[in-house]
This record gives structure tokens, C-alpha cells and sequence, in this order.
């Protein structure tokens, strides 16, 4: 039965696609930074940009109720097993979005202490470049973003990770 039959108010649907739909309009990042690219995510936070009209403003302490990470900045080797247990900790399905050069390819810190490119670590959803990402850049991002929640694609399906022991020489 359904709308072909001729049954009003009853709409076939996949339930992926519902759920996809609802969690697009109250994605929790983790409230998390590392580097100088946390200033420009905490100005997109601000009432300029208003992500609340999404329902992202709500940006959670604990790992447990996000639904996903921001990583802004640069990942230090020392850091990097705390980052791969914040994002563990994140219930799945969880998202994440790389926010800045250093995030992305360790930009100019070609050194031993850093992490060249936070994807060695975890599966990365969204790039978003720059030195800092501007709040425009950040926003584009999550609307990106969005559009993956929406249609529940996820970074790590299928995806094989480093383990962080590897990089940090354990």
C-alpha cells in the first residue's frame, strides 16, 4: 500500500534517507582545537554566522554526545593518540572535517613532532584549505558536510587507517 495505491498521507520512503535527513539538521561537532584555526571555527560559532539556523551550534565537551569532529590545526605526534581516542569515543555514524593546511597536509611544518595530515590518523569526510580557513571557508565545509549526512556517506567505509601507534613509534 502506498501512494500508488491510492492511500492518502502515506509517503514510501527509505529509512537511511530519513534518518540521514534528520541528523543534517542536528550535526554536534566535538568542541575541540589544536592550533590557530580554532579562532576561526569559534568565529563561525559566533551570532555573524549563526550556525544555530542548522542546528550546529551546539558544539559538545564530551566525545560521547557529538556526532562528529572539527579537527582545526596541526596535530602534534604527541597529541595524536588523544585525537584517535576522542574520535573512537564518538558514537557512530560520526563525520569529520579537517579545517586548515596544517590539519591537511601539515602545511609548513615538514617536521619530526608533527603529524603530516590528520587522515593518517582517522578517515577525513571534508577538506577545508587555507592558513587560517576563513569562517566562509569553515561554512562551505559543513555545508559539505551536510550533503554527506544527508546522504549517509560516511570516510570510513571501507577505509583502512594507520594505527596511531605506528606514527608515534610505539
Amino acid at each position: 500500500m502506498g501512494v500508488a495505491d491510492g492511500v492518502p498521507g502515506v509517503v514510501p520512503a527509505n529509512l537511511e534517507k530519513l534518518l540521514g535527513f534528520g541528523r543534517s539538521f542536528s550535526f554536534w561537532p566535538l568542541l575541540f582545537g589544536l592550533a590557530c584555526c580554532s579562532i576561526e571555527m569559534m568565529a563561525t560559532a559566533g551570532p555573524r554566522y549563526d550556525l544555530s539556523r542548522f542546528g550546529m551550534e551546539a558544539m559538545r565537551a564530551s566525545p560521547r554526545q557529538a556526532d562528529g569532529m572539527i579537527v582545526p590545526g596541526w596535530c602534534t605526534v604527541k597529541m595524536a593518540p588523544r585525537v584517535v581516542r576522542l574520535y573512537e569515543q564518538i558514537p557512530d555514524p560520526k563525520w569529520v572535517l579537517a579545517m586548515g593546511s596544517c590539519a591537511i597536509s601539515g602545511n609548513i611544518w615538514n617536521t619530526y613532532h608533527v603529524v603530516q595530515g590528520i587522515d593518517a590518523l582517522i578517515p577525513v569526510d571534508v577538506y577545508v584549505p587555507g592558513c587560517p580557513p576563513r569562517p566562509e571557508a569553515l561554512w562551505d565545509g559543513l555545508e559539505m558536510l551536510r550533503e554527506r549526512i544527508k546522504q549517509s556517506r560516511h570516510a570510513y567505509d571501507g577505509l583502512q587507517r594507520i594505527p596511531a601507534r605506528e606514527i608515534v613509534g610505539e
